[in-house]
């Protein structure tokens, strides 16, 4: 009898919706809604508690050295940040490794540029009269050598196929990507190289600007003459 039970017809119970007259309220809370609510009130209740106790029994004559080296800005308490464990000279030896790496990429962007350079017109270069075009395989290229055997030379680059258009396009979007990559690297390059100088011993003083003769956005040191034994 007891799988008969399951053949019989019952009625789907479904949730009470929030009515007309409450909708304002939004959402009707479940039961399931209310645990989890109830359950964070009283867990954030139980830790105020906690704090009140703590700070009713605290000895006022307790110190510690955090008390000096912390402090209360608009209410959320931050630690003072810990003391550089690094001497001045490993701080320098490190500048040094991150500006060689910097170096590094700054070359390589180099080195490819003048590869793409090689193959393509230079936007800032003299025109020329001579294209590069690329050819996907055998066929295409000797679709365009059928073609400009009468003229003598390339033919015209909206004459050409749209695949060889789409790849010579794509190609100086690079190049023009790559130049601008080049330059934030090499303005990267010299504020960490001037940060580093700044490290160095030696008296130097910030120019002004009415001292400065080439005038620049960034800021010009002069360094003290020091007589070398």
């Amino acid at each position: 009898m007891s799988s008969l039970k399951h053949a019989v017809h019952r009625r789907a119970h479904k949730e009470r919706s929030q009515p007309k007259e409450r909708k304002r309220f939004g959402l009707l809370e479940k039961h399931k809604d209310y645990v989890v609510r109830a359950k964070a009130f009283h867990k954030k209740e139980d830790y105020l508690q906690k704090l009140k106790e703590k700070a009713a029994f605290k000895n006022p004559d307790e110190f510690y050295f955090k008390m000096i080296n912390s402090k209360t800005v608009d209410g959320v308490h931050k630690q003072a940040g810990e003391p550089n464990k690094y001497t001045q000279e490993e701080l320098l030896l490190m500048k040094s490794q991150d500006i060689g790496y910097i170096l590094q990429k700054v070359q390589s962007e180099k080195k490819k540029i003048e590869k793409l350079t090689a193959t393509l017109h230079s936007l800032d270069s003299q025109p020329s009269n001579k294209h590069v075009y690329y050819a996907e395989d055998r066929e295409d290229a000797k679709k365009i050598l059928s073609e400009t055997k009468n003229v003598g030379r390339f033919q015209a680059f909206e004459d050409l196929p749209d695949k060889i258009k789409r790849r010579t396009a794509t190609s100086y979007r690079e190049l023009e990507a790559r130049k601008g990559r080049l330059q934030e690297l090499e303005k990267v390059y010299n504020e960490m190289a001037m940060k580093q100088e700044l490290q160095k011993k030696g008296k130097k003083r910030k120019l002004r600007e009415d001292e400065i003769v080439c005038p620049s956005s960034r800021p010009v040191y002069k360094w003290r003459n020091e007589r070398k034994r």
